[in-house]
């Protein structure tokens, strides 16, 4: 099951994306759909149907957007976070080869065109949570276990 915790920001990116669907993207759609329907035989116009079929998703992702917003739990930075790996945290970390990453660990809905976020559920995220600076994070994935050590913590204010 997953986690529905979000940080403040990405509540702020959800509600401009329904606010951009609903007020710009579902009424242009709905324009199309009416401008297609005006040239008459629907059954081989192509505009018609690909619009009819853009409307149902714009509808469908309204309607998830608003529900995931309501149920939806914002985690508001703490000072009691500092120095240990919690939600909301940017962590930096480096394994035994030298190879560094730098992550944010966030909720499902925050991962979405994020290359550098990781849902708080995941393996690594799980590993790093609670650690300090110098700690190391066992990490189990199916593929093996991977060592990594915390080299930074940091938080938006």
């Amino acid at each position: 099951m997953k986690t529905l915790l979000i940080t403040p920001e990405g509540l702020e990116k959800l509600k401009a994306e329904l606010d951009h669907l609903w007020r710009v993207e579902r009424p242009d759609t709905t324009q199309k759909v009416t401008w297609a329907a005006s040239l008459g035989d629907r059954s081989e116009n192509a505009d018609y149907h690909y619009n009819k079929k853009r409307l149902r998703e714009i509808d469908k992702r309204i309607l998830y957007l608003r529900k995931c917003i309501d149920d939806l739990k914002v985690v508001n930075y703490s000072p009691f976070q500092e120095g240990k790996v919690m939600f909301g945290a940017w962590v930096e970390i480096e394994n035994d080869k030298g190879m560094k990453k730098r992550l944010r660990i966030v909720g499902g809905e925050e991962l979405i065109g994020s290359t550098d976020y990781i849902s708080m559920d995941s393996p690594m995220a799980l590993a790093l949570l609670k650690k300090e600076v110098g700690d190391e994070a066992i990490v189990k994935t199916v593929t093996g276990q991977f060592i990594w050590r915390i080299t930074k913590i940091d938080y938006q204010k």
